[in-house]
């Protein structure tokens, strides 16, 4: 499984960013591509925080879909997402892709971290894990717009 904290899968997410803009078609779901590009930012923002929620996560999430976080599956289409997660208003994306791309590069450069606080959703992940599930959410949306 690929990790946004190899060298080479970073610099591809990047590139693959590059290859999206404001008027890039979705193959799915409804959001536009700076609603996606605001969505991608939290995941990346709650690792770096790495804040002690004193949550360990959902025991049913965890056994239903916690590995699918961090598998070589690729996520199906269409996916639910928590509410505070979801875009409802129109959003710019000149502004939210630099944002999304400085998220990236900082949670890249976090790769020999080695004290990751648990997930508040899914609980206990490895810094393997951690950069694993990042790039499979990315993997995910750029798909989603044909990248």
């Amino acid at each position: 499984m690929k990790s946004i904290f190899e060298e080479s899968t970073y610099h591809e997410l990047l590139q693959r960013l590059d290859k999206i803009n404001e008027k890039s078609n979705r193959l799915w779901g409804r959001m536009t591509p700076a609603q996606m590009a605001w969505h991608c930012k939290y995941p990346l923002q709650l690792g770096i925080e790495n804040k002690n929620t004193g949550k360990k996560g959902n025991p049913l999430i965890q056994l239903f879909f916690k590995k699918s976080m961090y598998n070589d599956k690729p996520w199906r289409k269409n996916l639910p997402t928590a509410p505070q997660l979801k875009a409802t208003e129109e959003k710019d994306y000149a502004i939210e892709s630099v944002e999304l791309r400085k998220l990236i590069k900082d949670f890249h450069e976090l790769k020999n971290r080695n004290v990751w606080n648990p997930h508040p959703i899914f609980g206990k992940f490895t810094k393997e894990q951690w950069g694993q599930m990042q790039y499979k959410h990315l993997d995910h949306h750029f798909r989603q717009f044909g990248v």
